[in-house]
């Protein structure tokens, strides 16, 4: 494929201007069956490049240990984006905010209490280059100076909005050039953060939803020649829990693209397709509230979560039609969901009962350990200890993320969240040395701002009535595999503690659909062992997406984890979504 290029006047490929006209989707956010189909659909929009991130602690979850399997798989999805005839911008990080969790910084990173994330830091550099050292060389036959669909390559991302720290970014960009990337380097910032973003002698593109004419003219005066871009053109936005369902109009989004390519500006739809956040990956903001992303990354893209077309596809194709060549091929339709009703769960695992066999030892210690000191990323700990004393007690958790759950011998007696700045419980203990557990659930790292720096679980002292508990175990319940379970038959009512509910269904043939979870109050599921994400009845979000390739013809086992006490022992799968109310 052709080299990109850089002039005084633009973009250049194969010595031609070139308009980039891209859009964002995410590998890590599609399940890989669905790539080809997500690409085709791009490129019959009109779209000559898509963008996608690498999520730092999905490739290298220990350090040390890294992984480019399945999901995961970048050169593939590479392979199929030149098989489509499209290019790629690639922007590895380190850091990608992305609404992703920990804005893909890995949680390893964390164990050590004093470590400065996206700094020139040794401990933080020295994690970056063992990174890139793994990452780089697998990538570099891609770059589009090798026949490769990369065209360029972003340094970091959105660095004005959390520093200013010139030297750590030509320290980035440096180890880029240091590992083989030898295509452009770009990058992008919020218009008020270009000053601090950015580097010299490389491009410098903005992020922005609106205001085209201002944005460009501000972005003109810090890259005063050269081609303009808007790397993220923000054409929807995303949700959180106990929010409502975002939108942007149609016209008005459409009116805006129109206007940045009349103005000869390159442009990164964001997003083209948003995918999920599918098992414990999604990403929380804390503005001094924190506030956790929903499962559902549907962006209110052109392609919906479950890749069909919406209004803005057509409305995004007439707009590039008038600016550059679009596909004489029909667009494909959307695609026929699965609907099937009462699906009955019949077996049942509580978690506290089978906590021992979900994942690894639990952990002995005076304090309660954090999530990062225990080597796990996601999920859940389980943190144990002993009352000695009966009678009334006054429960104080003075830090801990996100959502703690507190039972005393197995009996429920109150939920602290971390939203809602809630930290102390009152309850009755009913006798001597009584057993008091503490299920703490890592709702999402933030992902975006100074508050990078998000331990999970119990991260300060524990305190009866006001003297500090010691003598704890903490057991990871990361739930990245549920083969342990032991599921007993019965329909009988689930009782009080979290339970993992277990059913079968058969299919005649595999397609997408969505999990209904009405009348369940919070929790997690799984389809034949694939982590669909997280449920909440605070809403916005109401049905989970199943994507098809995780389905099978024939028998198909189904996993929820309720987390409260439910009557509930049926689900469906619908053929429609429903992300929840929008603003009028």
């Amino acid at each position: 494929m052709p080299e990109l290029r850089i002039d005084s006047e633009g973009f250049r490929l194969d010595d031609a201007p070139f308009q980039i006209i891209s859009g964002g989707l995410h590998y890590f956010r599609v399940h890989p069956g669905q790539w080809r189909d997500r690409l085709r659909k791009a490129r019959l929009m009109g779209l000559n490049t898509v963008d996608t991130y690498v999520p730092w602690n999905l490739h290298e979850p220990t350090r040390g240990e890294f992984r480019m399997d399945g999901g995961l798989n970048l050169p593939a999805f590479l392979e199929c984006a030149r098989d489509e005839g499209l290019h790629v911008l690639l922007r590895p990080g380190p850091y990608i905010c992305a609404e992703w969790e920990g804005g893909g910084l890995p949680s390893w990173l964390l164990t050590d209490p004093d470590l400065p994330l996206r700094t020139l830091d040794p401990r933080f550099m020295d994690a970056v280059t063992d990174f890139f050292s793994w990452l780089l060389p697998r990538v570099s036959p891609y770059l589009g100076t090798r026949g490769g669909p990369v065209l360029a390559v972003q340094v970091e991302n959105e660095y004005g909005a959390f520093g200013n720290d010139t030297a750590y970014l030509q320290a980035t960009a440096q180890l880029l050039r240091d590992h083989g990337v030898d295509v452009p380097l770009f990058t992008c910032d919020q218009p008020g953060d270009l000053a601090n973003g950015g580097i010299p002698g490389i491009l410098r593109t903005a992020n922005f939803g609106s205001n085209v004419e201002a944005n460009l003219e501000t972005l003109r005066g810090h890259q005063p020649e050269g081609p303009l871009m808007c790397t993220e053109f923000w054409i929807g936005w995303f949700d959180r829990w106990g929010g409502i369902h975002v939108t942007r109009d149609v016209e008005d989004v459409a009116a805006d693209l129109d206007t940045l390519l009349s103005a000869g500006a390159s442009v990164n739809m964001y997003m083209f397709h948003g995918g999920t956040n599918f098992g414990f990956t999604n990403g929380a903001n804390d503005k001094h509230t924190y506030r956790p992303t929903v499962t559902s990354y549907d962006y209110d893209a052109p392609l919906d979560e479950s890749g069909d077309p919406t209004p803005k596809y057509a409305a995004f194709r007439e707009v590039i039609a008038r600016h550059a060549p679009v596909p004489d091929e029909p667009v494909l339709q959307v695609e026929k969901k699965l609907n099937l009703l009462d699906i009955h769960l019949p077996n049942r695992a509580p978690l506290l009962d089978n906590a021992a066999r979900l994942g690894r030892e639990a952990v002995a210690d005076e304090r309660p350990l954090r999530m990062e000191q225990l080597g796990q990323d996601f999920g859940f700990v389980l943190y144990e200890t002993t009352l000695a004393t009966p009678g009334h007690a006054l429960l104080a958790i003075t830090a801990y993320g996100d959502r703690a759950q507190v039972y005393v011998d197995g009996r429920p007696v109150g939920v602290l969240e971390r939203e809602s700045h809630q930290h102390v419980l009152a309850f009755t203990v009913d006798r001597k040395d009584a057993t008091l557990q503490v299920l703490v659930e890592n709702q999402g790292r933030v992902n975006y701002g100074r508050a990078l720096r998000d331990p999970k679980g119990i991260t300060g002292p524990v305190t009866l009535d006001g003297n500090e508990l010691t003598g704890w175990t903490s057991r990871p319940l990361p739930l990245d595999s549920l083969d342990g379970l032991v599921f007993a038959a019965g329909l009988n009512a689930a009782g009080p503690e979290p339970t993992f509910h277990q059913g079968h269904f058969h299919l005649h043939a595999a397609a997408d659909t969505f999990l209904d979870l009405t009348g369940w109050t919070k929790g997690a599921a799984w389809v034949n062992g694939f982590h669909l994400g997280r449920y909440w009845s605070r809403g916005p979000q109401r049905r989970l997406y199943v994507p098809g390739p995780a389905l099978r013809k024939g028998r198909n086992e189904l996993v929820v984890l309720e987390l409260h006490a439910t009557a509930r022992s049926v689900v469906g799968l619908r053929d429609t979504p429903d992300l929840g109310p929008v603003e009028e």
